[in-house]
């Protein structure tokens, strides 16, 4: 039986990004084992609770847009590009709810940085590194990344193999300071975050800053993070309210 995944529209105002960027993270889901429940980003927000209910994770993909910055208490920077409020919304109607019960959370790119900034951490507005971070869509191995040992990250790798992998890249924007009991689980050779994990053994919520969407058929770590993800998602089950409350 398929498990159902709760996806946000990538953007609300810009429909040929979506047509380009939404297949891969479906087709990516369902060839994990994952039926994609699309969530739009106009739909009341009454309509986004009720299909909430029926799925057992939230991915948060990538957005052709940046995070306001003011979210995170920052003026904005010249480099910072405009955002998207719809998207931000649901995402965060999809985060309360993934958090409050336990739900499995998938983040990517933008995902990953609205994850962080709603768990109270900030971001850089715009990257200054010698690493690329924005070679293009059609570049599979971008750059390395390091990954910590203990990680759930690590624990998608061969084992007995490097704590390393080579990543796609397509953002200017990136984690400066972890959100809330969030930690580090990858970084580039730039020192910049790659991927954040929760702390917590009970909850999977692994977040990345490249795309394993599009690398699906060629990589097989990023097979490994959905597959990881939807079998986290199979096995989730609602808690107890007084099991919701006290772990929150």
């Amino acid at each position: 039986m398929a498990i159902p995944i709760a996806i946000p529209e990538p953007t609300r105002s810009d429909a040929e990004y979506n047509a380009r960027s939404l297949p891969p993270y479906l087709e990516a889901l369902q060839a994990a084992g994952a039926t994609p429940v699309v969530i739009p980003l106009d739909a009341p927000q009454q309509a986004v609770a009720k299909l909430l209910a029926g799925v057992q994770g939230v991915l948060l993909p990538g957005s052709r847009y940046d995070v306001d910055p003011q979210r995170y208490g920052e003026a904005r920077e010249p480099e910072c590009d405009e955002d998207d409020p719809a998207r931000t919304a649901v995402d965060e109607l999809l985060l309360q709810d993934a958090f409050g019960l336990h739900k499995p959370i998938l983040g990517i790119c933008h995902g990953t940085q609205n994850l962080n900034v709603w768990r109270n951490g900030k971001l850089i507005q715009d990257l200054k590194t010698d690493v690329n971070h924005r070679p293009g869509r059609d570049v599979v191995e971008a750059h390395a990344v390091r990954i910590a040992e203990g990680s759930r990250l690590a624990a998608l790798l061969p084992a007995g193999g490097p704590l390393a992998a080579q990543v796609n890249s397509s953002h200017h924007q990136a984690i400066r300071i972890p959100g809330d009991r969030l930690r580090v689980a990858a970084v580039a050779p730039d020192g910049v975050v790659e991927a954040v994990e929760l702390e917590s053994a009970e909850q999977f919520v692994l977040a990345v800053q490249w795309h394993p969407e599009r690398t699906y058929a060629q990589s097989a770590l990023s097979r490994a993070i959905f597959a990881a993800f939807v079998q986290a998602a199979a096995g989730w089950r609602a808690p107890r309210i007084e099991e919701s409350v006290a772990r929150r």
